[in-house]
């Protein structure tokens, strides 16, 4: 047999999703037989509505099935720039500012690609989602990781912002609502930074695909609303995967300056062409559509917001602050830690993840995963049964332990 031919070098910097490889274990678990409550992945239990699939299936019949412009078609962009300038107040774009691609995780990639070079330093607050900081380190760009704090908010604050800028910076990222901690910037906190940000010459790309799944009293603010000097350098990211139930779907997007639209479609052309066509008919479907739907499914992640964080924090050893948004809880379990269970020292998270996973059957993911150590990300994106049933274990295996 002959000798390996090695893969490429870039990728001994970037690590596996930590989420897909929990997701990966329940799922040979639940291949045995055995039943796993899954708390790890961030998709809606929800069927995207039916007035959605109806326009896929109306798509397919029309003849909706061949390649499209690369950056998506004509109709489903002027529907983001509509919906956009409606949920941004102020801030307008036009199609030929906006590139439809493969999902938000598509879009962040090729604007990894179009705007960082070797050397290039890219803020990234902590907890962040995992693909942040392995697409920087692909585009050979070196991820900075800026720590926050749980008595913050999880929202970084201007003075650590300021206090990451180096010559090399090169870009920030910030997600808001977060996942995977649900945390929020408020208008006045955006606007802090973008003070910070405006001293210096840096792009914000701005993750908002979790902005219209927000609860209570928060008001959600996009840093393009309160800060449209810097319009110029803000890159919004957005999609329909969250909001509408419509991960496997595939569309996602970027809005920004048209330069850099025409480098993302550029790539995006040498990669995947566009989006599915059929897809981009159901997203077009999905942004004109009626809204109830997604009201009805955001008012059912508010509830469940409630009884997981209150369940949480019932559990001897675990607290769980209130998230704004998304459809995460971030538990704190460091009380947890050095205590013994499953016949081992849970030494760290991924060990108290390991032990819930197979003591109590629920698969929650670490927080080393989202560089933030002693916590766990549990998604609340399913039923007020399987909620319960799931707090009712973890408070069981959590009482087993010495």
């Amino acid at each position: 047999m002959s000798e390996s031919i090695p893969v490429a070098e870039r990728l001994s910097a970037v690590k596996p999703s930590a989420t897909v490889a929990v997701a990966q274990r329940a799922r040979e678990l639940k291949a045995q037989g055995i039943d796993v409550l899954s708390f790890s992945v961030g998709e809606p239990d929800f069927d995207t509505p039916k007035y959605i699939r109806e326009a896929a299936k109306k798509a397919i019949d029309s003849g909706a099935t061949r390649y499209t412009a690369a950056r998506g078609v004509p109709e489903l962009r002027e529907a983001i720039c509509e919906v956009s300038a409606k949920r941004r107040v102020g801030v307008s774009y036009k199609p030929a500012e906006c590139v439809v691609s493969v999902g938000a995780k598509h879009t962040l990639f090729n604007l990894a690609l179009a705007l960082y070079d070797e050397g290039d330093e890219v803020l990234i607050p902590a907890p962040y989602w995992v693909s942040y900081p392995e697409q920087v380190r692909l585009a050979g760009a070196n991820p900075v990781i800026v720590q926050t704090s749980e008595a913050d908010g999880f929202n970084m604050t201007p003075d650590a912002l300021r206090a990451a800028i180096t010559p090399k910076t090169k870009a920030l990222i910030l997600c808001s609502p977060s996942n995977p901690t649900g945390a929020a910037y408020s208008g006045e906190e955006l606007r802090a930074l973008a003070d910070v940000a405006a001293e210096h010459n840096f792009w914000i790309i701005v993750d908002e695909i979790y902005g219209q799944l927000v609860y209570g009293d928060f008001e959600q603010k996009s840093i393009a609303e309160v800060a449209p000097e810097l319009k110029d350098r803000i890159i919004i990211v957005d999609g329909v995967s969250k909001t509408f139930a419509m991960t496997g779907w595939r569309i996602g997007w970027m809005l920004g300056p048209e330069y850099v639209t025409k480098a993302c479609e550029k790539i995006q052309s040498q990669a995947t062409t566009n989006p599915s066509s059929v897809a981009q008919q159901a997203a077009v479907a999905a942004l004109r559509g009626p809204w109830e739907p997604m009201e009805e499914m955001r008012q059912a992640f508010e509830a469940r917001r409630g009884i997981i964080v209150d369940g949480l924090n019932a559990i001897d050893g675990i607290s769980c602050g209130m998230p704004a948004g998304a459809f995460y809880a971030f538990a704190n379990v460091k009380a947890l830690i050095g205590r013994r269970g499953g016949g081992k020292t849970l030494e760290t998270d991924i060990d108290f993840a390991g032990y819930l996973l197979e003591e109590a059957r629920c698969a929650v993911v670490p927080g080393t995963a989202f560089g933030a150590p002693g916590y766990v990300r549990i998604s609340y994106a399913a039923s007020n049964e399987m909620i319960r049933e799931g707090l009712n274990r973890m408070s069981e295996a959590v009482g087993k332990l010495e």
